[in-house]
């Protein structure tokens, strides 16, 4: 749970910042960037060995993120220093929540029984924008497991119309 909260508090600071520089969209390249190679076993456990100085650990990051801009160097240096390097993936995902409702955009996940059509993936996309307000990115995924109907999240919101769960309530009332 801390490790959210100050995942969040870090991509907080570090959104503040892009805004502040016109930088947004650069930070969140960045991010996912400094996510996928501080998501590599053998980097971790290299950027976390208590043996290793400091030294060394500023050499690796500055080799695997020579493309990242200089501010988000140093915030992958305050991570390393800091023993916080698992708290990366909440980071980038609040950061990029906060870009997107700067730019007007969420994203919506829709689990389907079957594979759906373009048409009514965007019609759903279409019915999504309407109700949130906002331009939906949307991702879709199979799971035969739901039976049928779909299941929505959006941020912090389920709509469940599967289904599996639509059979569960049935189940549990005429227990």
């Amino acid at each position: 749970m801390a490790k959210g909260i100050s995942g969040r508090r870090h991509a907080q600071a570090v959104f503040r910042i892009a805004l502040e520089t016109g930088q947004v969209d650069r930070w969140q390249s960045d991010l996912e960037l400094m996510a996928r190679v501080l998501q590599d076993a053998g980097v971790v456990s290299f950027l976390e060995n208590p043996r290793v100085g400091q030294a060394r650990k500023t050499e690796l990051l500055q080799s695997a993120l020579s493309a990242v801009a200089p501010a988000a160097l140093n915030l992958a240096s305050l991570l390393v220093a800091r023993n916080r390097l698992r708290m990366m993936t909440s980071l980038l995902a609040e950061y990029r929540r906060l870009a997107y409702e700067h730019k007007g955009l969420v994203e919506a996940d829709v689990i389907t029984a079957v594979p759906i059509t373009e048409g009514e993936e965007a019609r759903i996309g279409r019915d999504l924008a309407a109700i949130t307000g906002k331009t939906v990115m949307l991702g879709v995924e199979v799971d035969p497991q739901i039976m049928g109907g779909l299941v929505v999240r959006v941020g912090d919101k389920l709509i469940d119309g599967s289904v599996r769960t639509r059979l569960q309530e049935m189940r549990r009332s005429l227990a």
